[in-house]
């Protein structure tokens, strides 16, 4: 019982919270409201115009009046399109608009959050949050709204112009609402219980979907076509099961509420028949209470109905809060910073993931100084790319401290100490744009033309940018997928010239390039990086034969450390890892 009534009282929190971000759309709301005022009011003054019509028509025969009658239901029609006309459109700009501002803040919160949330969702989760749950909180905040209270008027309106026709056929009749309202209560508690299943369900399928689709060419050469769309079937099995439950208990629902419709028919003729052998209700009267009646049935079909919208939004509505409510990146620092000199120090650095067994990082000290750079090598899963998030504070240290020139990483705002880094990573992310947007992006926008230029070509990238339609401004793609893996790298390096950050993290840029590439990428990266704090994560080890300092990570811990030469000499992890590579090349 008290656990009902807490979810009763949290769904209903959930809702007015939603109902929250309607406040901006008052005056649509309010347009839209009058509107349902003159739509009930025009649907009661016809079934009440009914009376009229019967009685001085086909019984007094009334040859005036059975000419005005018509041209007053004419009037009433052009009332009632006209108001709901009005309605649709008031509400309908008011939940799109909802809509939209829940897509906006929601991505603006996700762009906000740790680096740990994404790695604890996926991003196909997220776009679920992003489009179909913020489409049903805009049917939960205001297309529900809107059906509830035209047809809690409609019923008003109608119960109004029965109680005026036979006060005693009504109250007779009222009789039915009390189970009524329980059909209606239990099916909104069985909404509110698939609700939830039915989102993340919804979730699951787009997730396997996006899986295969983006691996479809591992899919096909590894034969697994079959088991690919196995996986799918189970999901969609399930989804179609929780979709079934939702249709059932609508079904269900309608059906009994149409037979108590049924019923309430049968009782008004009986009682409507006692009244007039009575003399108290005329012909007319009958029609009027008969045509009350009718709207009444259907508009409480449309309440039943309503609550799968309804509940389905406010389990919507609750993942979105989910995101909302989740706490961002700890940005309480301070401490401004213009230009860092670029001076990076770990003392005794522990990092660790939740859930993981152990930490993914432990006890790692080192400086990276200005002008020099730092590699870092060691086995997949090592710790490498864990170390180099931890500068922009993707990932927070669980252990030990970071400082850049002295001062902790915390004191400096986020955006400050983020400003101080380029990033040029494996796995090139470009925007679907022109180059020149990819390159110029974010905060460099405002980059004068002739920066721009000198970046791209410093990049080495103006030899094929010049071969492109429009150069600079040629639209590359979503995801630069018009460009070749090293024409992706490329840009990258040449939006990192352009910021000309005092700290440079090269996360293996050319592990995945061959060797023609690889080599314009190296000559780029050479250009680059002097006069700079520079870390490098090594897939080659040839590649960094120059380094000032080496790093060796082995499962979290840094074991050796030392200039390329040094550790080849004390013949430890690395000079085994760099016979190992040797052995390949050959």
């Amino acid at each position: 019982m008290n656990d009902d009534a807490t979810a009763k009282a949290t769904s209903w929190q959930i809702y007015r919270r939603l109902l929250g971000f309607a406040k901006n759309y008052r005056g649509l709301l309010a347009l839209a409201g009058l509107g349902m005022l003159f739509e009930a009011g025009a649907g009661a003054a016809f079934s009440k115009l009914m009376e009229p019509v019967v009685n001085e028509t086909f019984i007094n025969r009334n040859e005036q009046l059975s000419l005005l009658l018509p041209l007053a239901i004419v009037g009433l029609f052009v009332v009632r399109g006209i108001a709901g006309y009005a309605t649709d459109m008031g509400m309908g700009k008011a939940a799109r608009s909802i809509a939209r501002d829940f897509r906006v803040n929601v991505l603006g919160k996700y762009l906000r959050l740790p680096g740990l949330r994404f790695d604890s969702e996926p991003v196909p989760s997220m776009l679920v949050r992003l489009g179909s749950d913020s489409d049903q909180v805009a049917q939960a905040a205001v297309d529900s709204m809107k059906v509830m209270l035209q047809n809690a008027l409609q019923i008003v309106a109608a119960v109004g112009v029965m109680l005026w026709t036979s006060w005693r056929v009504t109250v007779a009749i009222a009789l039915l609402g009390p189970p009524l309202a329980f059909v209606m209560n239990k099916v909104a508690r069985r909404y509110r219980q698939i609700g939830h299943r039915i989102q993340e369900s919804s979730a699951d399928l787009l997730q396997a979907a996006d899986q295969a689709l983006s691996n479809q060419q591992e899919v096909k050469v590894y034969g697994g076509q079959g088991l690919e769309q196995a996986r799918y079937r189970v999901l969609a099995d399930r989804n179609l099961k929780l979709a079934m439950k939702v249709e059932s208990t609508r079904s269900v629902s309608s059906a009994l509420v149409q037979m108590m419709g049924a019923i309430g028919l049968a009782a008004l003729l009986f009682f409507a028949g006692h009244e007039a052998m009575a003399g108290r209700l005329s012909a007319g009267g009958f029609v009027t209470l008969m045509i009350s009646m009718m709207a009444v049935i259907p508009a409480l079909k449309n309440l039943t109905n309503v609550q799968n919208m309804l509940q389905r939004g406010v389990a919507s509505a609750d993942r979105l809060f989910a995101v909302l409510d989740a706490d961002e990146e700890a940005d309480t620092g301070t401490r401004r910073l213009d230009r860092a000199r670029g001076l990076l120090e770990f003392s005794h650095v522990g990092a660790r993931y939740p859930g993981a067994a152990k930490n993914a990082l432990e006890d790692v000290s080192f400086v990276a100084r200005p002008g020099t750079v730092t590699a870092i090598v060691g086995r997949s899963g090592s710790g490498k790319s864990t170390l180099v998030k931890l500068i922009p504070r993707f990932y927070e240290a669980a252990a030990g401290s970071i400082t850049l020139d002295g001062h902790p990483l915390q004191e400096y705002p986020l955006a400050d100490l983020r400003r101080q880094i380029a990033l040029v990573g494996q796995q090139v992310m470009l925007f679907d744009g022109s180059v020149a947007a990819n390159v110029a992006y974010g905060e460099l926008g405002e980059a004068p033309p002739e920066a721009l230029e000198r970046a791209v070509r410093g990049a080495n990238a103006m030899e094929f940018v010049e071969q492109l339609p429009d150069r600079l401004d040629a639209q590359i793609g979503s995801k630069g997928g018009r460009l070749s893996g090293g024409q992706r790298q490329r840009i990258a390096i040449a939006r990192a010239m352009l910021k000309d950050a005092p700290i440079l993290i090269l996360d293996e840029a050319t592990a995945a390039l061959d060797n023609e590439s690889e080599r314009l990428v190296q000559n780029a990266l050479q250009k680059l990086m002097p006069d700079r704090t520079t870390l490098v994560i090594a897939h080659r080890l040839s590649t960094i034969e120059h380094a000032d300092q080496v790093l060796v990570l082995d499962q979290g811990r840094l074991v050796e450390q030392g200039t390329h030469a040094e550790l080849l000499a004390r013949d430890g992890l690395y000079a085994h890892l760099y016979r190992m590579q040797f052995r390949e090349a050959e």
